[in-house]
């Protein structure tokens, strides 16, 4: 018999798992992972930034846990001797059209107590010569770190301090029972008196298993890069981000310097038609009919339709990409590219057609269920595993875990 169980071996639940053992010594820990290594969806295949949360609403949950989550994680990394740096990043205009939009994310990061600032088109080329715009903002907070060492170093304390860590577990069916719940593996059966659904793209199924029904459903959009060769990587010296789309809870294709030196540039956003569809042609029958079957996804297409039509055309397009790309560096050109790995982001989606754009944490009996943990997740996986481990004995099992009006916020998010 455990006292805890996570599922799921990504930043959140090895977070979870090392800030349960931190908290409470004497309890039996256990966290089940799928695959055969850590961070392998995911939070493995992002882009690797340390968040400084210039994006989000002032009082959002997402500001608050990425403003305190880069402090913590960068703390973290010089303690464990982790790759990493505090770069900065510069957001541009490129359009008349965007500069409000640019001054509107400025006041924004004041709000949130980050340290930007307005530069104008030169001072951009100042930090990035190759850049052209028409003016720019500097965040000197934003980093840099590769998250499947972070998760490595997350598993290795937790093994050290006693919790059971462990890997190709995949969890088939899930019972209640008088003391907690029983989870039934491919590897054998294991009872806990608590369970953390830490899923990511399989955590509304996971929800489901315990006879809960979530309140939204998760729709994968992969998100596609390209790498710049070795000799054009000279072309950008930290991260450049374009003015996002205030409608679309995605930052625009752009360009980030990895921490091994590498470039990538983009992500685009794809519906996927696989959960951990990683490639073009990846499917999945039930993933997809997951999809086309709920009413959610069809209100938030018919919304989105041109938006969505123009991430497709640059999936198919490297023209189309490369485009996009010249609008922030004109001197990229197609041979400067090559392709590289791709991500799949588990975005939550309510029924009206609204993405849930906050975390979405909620609670059912003897569970906790991470149901949606979007980007910064990775930037904030230490304040969120330490909440987690913080909230959940006292937890009220009838309720969200951080507040009773956690998923009426997130109803009513865009």
């Amino acid at each position: 018999m455990y006292d805890f169980a996570i599922i799921g071996g990504g930043i959140i639940g090895l977070s979870t798992a090392m800030n349960l053992a931190n908290r409470y010594p004497s309890a039996k820990i256990l966290l089940l992972e799928k695959e055969s290594q850590w961070a392998h969806h995911q939070t493995g295949n992002n882009s690797g930034v340390i968040h400084s949360g210039i994006y989000y609403p002032p009082g959002s949950f997402k500001a608050k846990f990425c403003r305190e989550g880069s402090r913590s994680l960068i703390q973290f990394c010089r303690e464990h001797g982790l790759d990493h740096e505090v770069c900065g990043k510069v957001i541009v205009a490129t359009q008349p059209q965007e500069l409000p939009l640019l001054e509107s994310l400025y006041q924004r990061g004041l709000q949130n107590g980050l340290p930007v600032s307005r530069i104008t088109a030169a001072q951009v080329q100042e930090i990035e010569p190759h850049v052209r715009c028409l003016a720019g903002i500097r965040v000197t907070s934003t980093g840099i770190v590769n998250y499947r060492q972070v998760c490595q170093k997350y598993a290795e304390l937790a093994i050290a301090q006693g919790a059971d860590l462990r890997l190709n577990t995949h969890v088939e069916m899930l019972v209640k029972t008088s003391e907690g719940h029983g989870i039934a593996t491919n590897n054998g059966m294991f009872n806990t008196r608590f369970l953390i659904n830490c899923a990511g793209l399989q955590s509304d199924r996971v929800t489901h298993l315990t006879k809960t029904k979530p309140p939204a459903k998760i729709i994968p959009f992969r998100g596609e890069y390209y790498e710049l060769k070795p000799e054009k990587r000279h072309l950008v010296k930290t991260l450049i981000y374009p003015v996002p789309n205030p409608n679309f809870p995605f930052l625009g294709v752009h360009f980030t310097r990895m921490i091994d030196g590498s470039v990538h540039a983009g992500p685009n956003a794809v519906l996927s038609f696989k959960r951990e569809g990683y490639h073009k042609t990846d499917f999945a029958l039930r993933d997809f009919a997951d999809v086309i079957t709920y009413p959610g996804f069809w209100k938030l297409a018919a919304k989105h339709a041109d938006q969505g039509l123009r991430e497709m055309a640059r999936s198919l397009s490297k023209a189309l990409f490369v485009r996009s790309l010249q609008r922030l560096i004109p001197e990229i050109q197609s041979e400067d590219l090559i392709p590289t790995h791709a991500g799949v982001r588990a975005q939550a989606l309510l029924p009206t057609g609204k993405l849930v754009d906050d975390f979405l944490i909620v609670q059912s009996e003897n569970a906790l269920h991470v149901c949606n943990a979007p980007s910064p997740a990775a930037t904030a996986s230490l304040e969120i595993g330490r909440t987690i481990a913080g909230q959940v004995p006292a937890a009220q099992f009838s309720q969200a875990v951080f507040s009773p009006s956690l998923l009426n916020a997130n109803a009513n998010s865009t």
